[in-house]
């Protein structure tokens, strides 16, 4: 036992090793000469000695008060979590599923799944994901013919779970293998998938003597006039949701509250769909789906179906881009943004956690602006 004295009180602390009688020499309070690992033995007790006496100067240096009992707590806090890498995922997905982000929970049991096949299991140490790991499994993401974009992906939720293990202390700091391993490097920039609003404006007047396709077009349009409401969002809208003329929802991703007023053409697409048979403003999700699982299958399978004929319209129209409802939400954002309105206000009608992930919205702007910036000079 290690004995810390302060103030006349005393506390012991175990060293987890025990030694027969025999080979103890109390009056040196040390192991004998012939007692069993007696280098081991001894190098343990320094190695704890000298990490309690740099705690008590670290303390002393910063006129930090403190007890025996507290100076026991503050080295066992910094002291590592022997937690592995397969129980870090395991607790921080089930966390996500409790607080209902069960779409970022999934992102991240995709990540584990990854791992498992590369590595075959994860009962590991984090201090075992070194730079060399992290570049063998990044030989073996390509070897897969993953797209650059999705390998960055699955680094940056590495990234993110390895920062977790850190402030659990289930590793080192010193041991962060992504000071060295740059993530960046793995970013692809992304085509912009924005549309300017003339092109919105033929997506919106389009026509066809297919009558499965006005239903993709108008839940475009909802999502264009409404500050670009996410697809799962748009299917969860009840009449609840609306109050005082305004479209009031809290995002299913990051549980924002949104507040944005109701355009007229919104309120006449809600008033085209919405029937007394159904709570939900839109036919996606009806009183049959009543499990998480059931709606997610029915969103999944509604938005395939959708997307699949916008893209149809995309290239009957000749878009530059494959057009989704993703895309209206993109484009909102660029039209706002050319329309002057500031990255902060955009950030607040979308629901962003910052302005930074509102500015990967914003298309980049054309040359001609570009040419104009450049004649003021």
């Amino acid at each position: 036992m290690l004995r810390v004295t302060k103030d006349r009180k005393r506390k012991y602390v175990s060293l987890g090793i025990s030694v027969n009688p025999e080979h103890w020499d109390f009056s040196k309070n040390k192991p004998k000469a012939e007692c069993p690992n007696r280098e081991y033995i001894e190098l343990l007790i320094a190695d704890k000695i000298k990490e309690y006496s740099a705690k008590i100067i670290e303390l002393m240096a910063t006129n930090q008060e403190f007890t025996s009992t507290t100076l026991v707590e503050k080295v066992c806090v910094n002291r590592v979590n022997r937690k592995t890498v397969a129980e870090i995922f395991n607790h921080h997905i089930n966390q996500l599923i409790a607080c209902g982000r069960k779409s970022y929970a999934l992102s991240i049991k995709q990540l584990y799944n990854s791992l498992i096949e590369f590595n075959r299991h994860l009962d590991i140490p984090f201090s075992e994901m070194d730079i060399a790991w992290l570049k063998r499994y990044e030989v073996f993401l390509r070897e897969k013919r993953l797209a650059e974009n999705t390998i960055g992906i699955r680094f940056r939720t590495l990234r993110s779970i390895y920062n977790v293990a850190v402030e659990e202390n289930a590793v080192s700091p010193e041991l962060y293998p992504f000071k060295k391993f740059k993530v960046s490097k793995l970013n692809q920039e992304t085509a912009k998938r924005a549309l300017s609003k003339e092109d919105v404006d033929r997506i919106l007047n389009y026509t066809s003597s297919n009558r499965y396709l006005r239903f993709p077009i108008d839940l475009f349009a909802f999502t264009y006039y409404c500050g670009g409401i996410n697809f799962v969002d748009i299917a969860h809208l009840t009449s609840a949701n609306i109050s005082d003329g305004r479209l009031v929802y809290q995002r299913q991703k990051t549980k924002k509250l949104i507040k944005i007023p109701l355009q007229a053409q919104a309120l006449a697409l809600i008033k085209k769909y919405h029937s007394d048979e159904s709570p939900y403003l839109f036919p996606i999700l009806s009183p049959i789906h009543k499990t998480d699982t059931q709606k997610a299958n029915r969103i999944h399978k509604v938005i395939s179906k959708v997307n699949k004929r916008l893209k149809e319209i995309g290239e009957a129209l000749n878009l530059n881009v494959t057009l989704t409802t993703y895309v209206a939400r993109h484009s909102q954002a660029t039209v706002m943004k050319r329309a002057g309105v500031s990255t902060a206000v955009i950030r607040e009608i979308m629901g962003h956690s910052s302005e930074r992930v509102t500015q990967i919205y914003l298309d980049s702007f054309d040359n001609e602006q570009v040419n104009n910036a450049l004649k003021a000079l």
